[in-house]
């Protein structure tokens, strides 16, 4: 049985292994730069694009995450602002599908969020005979009836 933070992750990528992933999350390693001291006198300057500078349609597009806008890194808004760039061009049911992650995205909590994030990174490096295997899985998972899964997710919370 797959733990609570997989089903997560296949929840939130669903389709991410079937079809081309709207990888919004994904970090690029970057090289350790020398720590430089900071200025205690300098306060950090807020992450921009202010949800205030998002265009209209922007603000339609990722209304699911204004609450959080705030508290993202600059890199994390540039990358749903990418989303909200490709959004046009998606088709109503990809459309759709990136409404429904955003939406569930917005309701994990911040280590729920750290979690997808490394969950995904793994399935993202697995070899192709495990990336079929929980393609399987989460077909499998898509059948079952909301009850067999809410039975499912509650059985993996007690085994916490």
């Amino acid at each position: 049985m797959m733990r609570l933070a997989t089903f997560l992750v296949l929840l939130l990528a669903g389709g991410a292994l079937a079809e081309p992933p709207v990888d919004v999350e994904r970090k690029v390693a970057k090289p350790a730069a020398k720590a430089k001291p900071k200025p205690a006198a300098k306060a950090k300057a807020p992450a921009r694009p202010a949800w205030a500078e998002l265009t209209a349609d922007q603000q339609m597009i990722l209304a699911p995450l204004k609450a959080d806008w705030d508290a993202l890194e600059t890199e994390r808004r540039r990358k749903w602002i990418g989303v909200a760039k490709r959004y046009p061009g998606m088709t109503a049911q990809g459309q759709e599908r990136v409404q429904r992650r955003m939406q569930v995205w917005a309701k994990l909590s911040p280590e729920q969020r750290r979690q997808a994030r490394e969950s995904y990174k793994q399935i993202v490096k697995a070899p192709p005979t495990k990336r079929a295997n929980l393609r399987e899985q989460w077909a499998a998972y898509q059948q079952l009836s909301p009850q067999e899964r809410d039975t499912l997710v509650q059985g993996d919370k007690k085994r916490r």
